[in-house]
């Protein structure tokens, strides 16, 4: 695939990476397990990718070992509560560890910001549509919803934001799976719901979008949209395997909006978005930090070159700063 100058410099992992040169130099793998949540979203992300190996590998057995990690055990409060993202992989982790799996399967915008040593981000695929979608049986867009009207999210990011531009709404917690969160608008228990659209597409369920909402309304989370691959970073060879499947644009942005996250110390608990995307041959990378009322967000913008992600994050973060996030962050650590 031909990339923009200098994109091949970070089709690397965000931490450990295998050299385009050395790609060639494992043999072709027996059997490869994949590691995955048990959702029916998270499968369909494993098999997705299964699928893609299958056709790398002819004749190498590519399974998946579904696990319920505690992240779908907790449904009862909000996420940013019990534990953050990373009640998501640590089950995952530990198959790997013990050698019960190769590799892991992810939605990015679930990965912790910073992972232990032992592990390693091998590989971002191509990137579905980052944006968040307005799901309602009654309503046809967020400006259609009349005051007092019910808003489920599970995310302090959209309820930040959805706060900042319809304060007249009631934004409430959403937990549960892809299916559990429709069941529970089906119900009536919400007007409105919002969810990442790349589940819905993902699912066949795109006709269930009564709008993609406008990413100048509610910037995504860093990685939103976007399937990575977790491996050990002991294994070279798990990279070299999925070297093939990078998506080297995704990956470059991917990377900047983690920065940017990791930079701010970024989780379920701070009302955090980071979004970028390769605009005429540069990367342009979006970020706002916010309280979760709404009623202070920092917000910042930058462009640069692909090749320097990391570098443009910092510069984002400054700006940031500088606008006000490190109030706002301090705000959110006396609360």
């Amino acid at each position: 695939m031909d990339y923009p100058a200098g994109l091949e410099n970070v089709i690397s992992d965000l931490s450990n990476s295998v050299p385009q040169h050395e790609t060639q130099a494992y043999p072709k793998p027996a059997r490869i397990v994949i590691a995955s949540r048990e959702s029916r979203l998270a499968m369909w992300q494993a098999e997705h990718v299964r699928d893609r190996l299958s056709a790398l590998y002819p004749g190498t057995h590519v399974d998946i070992l579904g696990m319920t990690t505690r992240g779908d055990q907790i449904l009862d409060r909000p996420l940013a509560k019990v534990g953050g993202k990373g009640l998501f992989v640590k089950e995952l982790e530990a198959a790997l560890l013990e050698g019960r799996a190769d590799l892991a399967v992810h939605s990015m915008k679930d990965v912790p910001m910073t992972l232990a040593d032992e592990f390693a981000l091998v590989a971002t695929l191509e990137r579905e549509t980052p944006q968040d979608a307005f799901v309602s049986s009654r309503y046809a867009s967020l400006d259609e919803l009349p005051p007092g009207a019910v808003v489920g999210t599970s995310s302090l990011r959209r309820e930040a934001q959805l706060r900042a531009h319809f304060p007249y709404l009631a934004v409430t917690s959403l937990r549960g799976n892809l299916d559990t969160r429709l069941r529970k608008l089906d119900e009536g228990q919400y007007d409105a719901i919002i969810l990442a659209a790349a589940g819905l597409k993902r699912l066949g369920l795109g006709g269930r979008i009564r709008a993609t909402i406008p990413v100048e309304l509610s910037l995504p989370a860093a990685g939103q949209g976007a399937l990575g691959i977790e491996a050990l970073s002991s294994r070279p060879e798990v990279a070299a395997w999925l070297a093939p499947l990078v998506c080297g644009p995704s990956q470059a942005c991917v990377r900047a909006e983690r920065s940017v996250s990791r930079a701010l110390a970024g989780s379920c608990e701070v009302p955090l978005a980071a979004y970028c995307v390769v605009d005429g041959g540069a990367l342009w990378l979006r970020a706002r930090v916010a309280l979760p009322d709404g009623t202070r967000i920092a917000a910042a913008e930058v462009r640069g070159n692909i090749a320097q992600p990391d570098e443009l994050a910092a510069e984002c973060v400054a700006l940031l700063r500088a606008d006000g996030a490190q109030d706002i962050l301090d705000a959110l650590d006396t609360r």
